[in-house]
């Protein structure tokens, strides 16, 4: 299995899309190796089905240019912080190897994001510890593994960002990709069946919400559309100060 430079933990296919796709879209653009883990299939979603959702995320992975994508398969609605749950992140964690983790956000209005966000952290923490022992896909005993650092996105409920990332340059990707969830977001080309109803995240205002935020982050740093992330745990260190602030701050 190849090792990642950016690996984005989710409760559901779609949640990167939705908050994170422009990170991803440029991070791949950009030549890094990028991958996304899906906790669950959505079984619980009220339009589309698992299998549609899982056709989709093929879609969008292709759109984005990932290196690696797969699902948990662990049931919607009950993401549970179990150790059986935490060692099936671990694996996966430890296979990857990244230097840095997306995670769902702290709080948010969907509970499987805030309980995905609590298992990522927890098993995130534990995957580094020797006495805890995994085995890959090939069953050989894996090595510890810790990401340098992990970033919540921000979803449905805002906070104050740590930093800001200008994804104008990938916004029409970033917007085809999380279009490739047809049955889940607003896409004229999607044809619901009767009995599936418009939802929070399918009628055309929510999409539109989804552009506004993300002009008024890229507003705060001077771009166009920019996504929001708390990094985890602060302050991180720098040894290149002008590098790590390379961008200039149009408004000042």
């Amino acid at each position: 299995m190849p090792t990642l430079d950016v690996l984005a933990l989710a409760a559901h296919p779609d949640d990167v899309e939705l908050c994170a796709g422009g990170t991803v879209c440029l991070l791949a653009q950009q030549g890094y190796d990028v991958g996304i883990v899906d906790f669950t299939k959505g079984q619980l979603g009220s339009r589309g089905t698992p299998e549609l959702r899982m056709k989709e995320a093929e879609r969008a992975s292709e759109i984005i240019g990932l290196t690696a994508r797969e699902n948990l398969d662990m049931m919607d609605g009950d993401i549970r912080n179990s150790k059986q749950n935490q060692r099936r992140v671990i694996e996966v964690v430890r296979r990857y190897r990244p230097h840095i983790v997306l995670i769902n956000a702290p709080e948010s209005r969907h509970p499987d994001h805030k309980d995905a966000a609590e298992l990522s952290t927890d098993a995130l923490y534990y995957g580094g510890l020797q006495t805890i022992e995994t085995t890959g896909p090939d069953g050989t005993l894996q090595d510890p593994w810790r990401p340098h650092h992990v970033l919540h996105y921000m979803q449905a409920v805002p906070f104050e960002p740590t930093l800001v990332v200008d994804v104008t340059e990938v916004w029409d990707r970033r917007i085809d990709a999380l279009q490739a969830f047809e049955s889940q977001f607003h896409n004229p080309d999607y044809e619901a069946d009767a009995d599936e109803p418009e939802t929070f995240v399918s009628n055309p205002e929510f999409f539109e919400w989804v552009k506004s935020r993300a002009r008024t982050y890229g507003y705060k740093v001077g771009a166009t559309y920019g996504e929001p992330f708390l990094y985890r745990h602060g302050p991180f260190g720098v040894t290149d100060l002008p590098a790590a602030l390379s961008k200039e701050k149009t408004f000042r």
